[in-house]
């Protein structure tokens, strides 16, 4: 289930756009003001509204670490804002002086891109604000960008319909005509695509359009040649042009706002609809999920941003990926959260997010903790979830005992994910023979002997070993 939790009714005008940091939420409008929420309780800060922009403000967003937000106008400039106080940092001028329509960070906050409604793309700077490169589309305006999680990459939307993909250098390396009618926003999932192949990272891209449809693209990227860009499918539901659309920070759920009026949320496993919310008014223009907590934003041309919180068993509804549940100290946040949902614990499942606990944490939780840093007051329920975490420890001593000498790591003494071949013969954890190396350490952690080579090859035979042996772990 989904609940209408709060309705924020500030704006003088449309609002265009909405984005969520860790505290704060983010709301920007045709009246020229950009607001600011702490998500406490949804009260509006002390220095908000933010003005400077002299036209309507298309687009905001948040660097990913939440100290800057960014912000773009019809008066040809990107802002950046302290959000601590509502200080403006730098004021960015499109070179062609053109409305800005988009703007997004990289997901090192290195770099901001701008889209402008005659097509120029620029990559700025996100330390000194000076302008790194500038590039353009062929035809139509910039209305949507989105940064590829490694953050090699970033693909931009036009209002003639095509996908442009652009590397770091702003080199155009691919153009698709996605959306006949025109696009109007594009978003990457954060998590990768599971199973992918040898040397290879799959990650989900959702476009929208004028043409009332939602596509969903695949793009593999592929550490030594490039990329590729692949057509998956398209998500129907909505009868009017589709303007925005956003995955959950988990990539478990994707939202979509629509000229028709109505919100839907998927299932971007199964594709199916979870929930239409139709509680707008007017158009609805822009869709955020929160990044820790099961929060939605949706923003309107009825001047309104409604405030949407999803019950526990919509995120078990939205099924985690199989996982080899037995290796619990790699599990992440996200799959504690489904181990919650399978115990019967769904109503922990905020707090834990809340306070990042992925596997690792998991397996270190004590009654002090569950007490004392996670705020569980009930004793019945803290003894129920020790319970529970003690059974995980039971599996994880007993497999532990299990694991095949050949697949552990001689430097972390744990199950190998990404086996490489030193020079000295031997196999690692490629993150640790890595970290040796870059300490300096010439020498073989083996025999200790000076190594006669730096390179290190993946051993492909082991990895496929340990994968078809984790498979055949998890069906007992």
């Amino acid at each position: 289930m989904v609940k209408l939790i709060h309705t924020l009714a500030d704006h003088d005008d449309d609002v265009n756009c909405c984005a969520f940091s860790s505290s704060l939420l983010a709301t920007c409008s045709l009246d020229k003001t950009i607001r600011l929420y702490s998500l406490s309780d949804f009260t509006e800060v002390p220095y908000s509204p933010l003005k400077f922009h002299t036209y309507a403000v298309h687009c905001c967003c948040f660097s990913p670490s939440g100290h800057i937000l960014a912000s773009c106008s019809t008066d040809g400039t990107t802002v950046l804002w302290d959000v601590q106080n509502g200080q403006i940092l730098a004021v960015m001028e499109q070179p062609s002086g053109s409305p800005v329509r988009v703007c997004r960070f990289s997901p090192d906050s290195t770099c901001l891109v701008s889209g402008a409604s005659d097509g120029t793309v620029v990559l700025w700077n996100a330390q000194s604000y000076k302008l790194h490169r500038c590039a353009s589309v062929k035809d139509g305006s910039l209305v949507a960008c989105a940064f590829s999680p490694p953050g090699n990459l970033f693909v931009t939307g036009s209002s003639c319909g095509d996908l442009t993909v652009w590397d770091d250098k702003m080199r155009c390396l691919h153009n698709e005509k996605a959306h006949d009618l025109g696009i109007t926003c594009c978003d990457f999932s954060s998590q990768p695509v599971p199973g992918g192949e040898e040397g290879l990272q799959f990650f989900q891209l959702a476009s929208c359009g004028q043409d009332c449809q939602i596509k969903i693209w695949v793009i593999s990227f592929i550490h030594i040649l490039g990329f590729e860009l692949k057509y998956k499918s398209t998500l129907t539901g909505h009868c009017a042009p589709v303007l925005a659309c956003a995955f959950s920070h988990d990539g478990q759920m994707l939202v979509s706002g629509s000229v028709d009026k109505s919100v839907i949320v998927y299932d971007t496993n199964t594709e199916n609809i979870l929930h239409t919310l139709t509680q707008h008014t007017r158009y609805v223009t822009t869709c955020a999920f929160a990044p820790n907590i099961l929060l939605l934003a949706t923003g309107s041309m009825d001047k309104t941003v409604k405030i949407w919180q999803f019950e526990k068993e919509t995120l078990c509804q939205a099924k985690i990926p199989d996982q080899p549940k037995q290796f619990t100290e790699n599990w992440s946040e996200d799959d504690v959260s489904n181990w919650l949902c399978t115990e019967g614990l769904e109503d922990l499942v905020d707090i834990f997010k809340m306070n990042n606990i992925d596997g690792r944490e998991l397996l270190n939780l004590t009654k002090e903790s569950l007490a004392d840093d996670l705020k569980i007051e009930s004793l019945g329920l803290r003894s129920k979830v020790l319970r529970k975490i003690e059974e995980l420890r039971t599996k994880v001593k007993t497999l532990s005992s299990e694991i095949p000498d050949e697949f552990i790591c001689p430097i972390t003494r744990e199950l190998m994910k990404d086996p490489v071949i030193a020079s000295d013969g031997y196999s690692y954890e490629k993150e640790a023979m890595e970290n040796w190396i870059s300490k300096k350490k010439r020498t073989s952690p083996m025999t200790n002997l000076v190594l006669s080579s730096m390179i290190l090859t993946p051993n492909r035979t082991l990895k496929m070993a340990i994968n078809r042996w984790l498979s055949e772990t998890h069906q007992k």
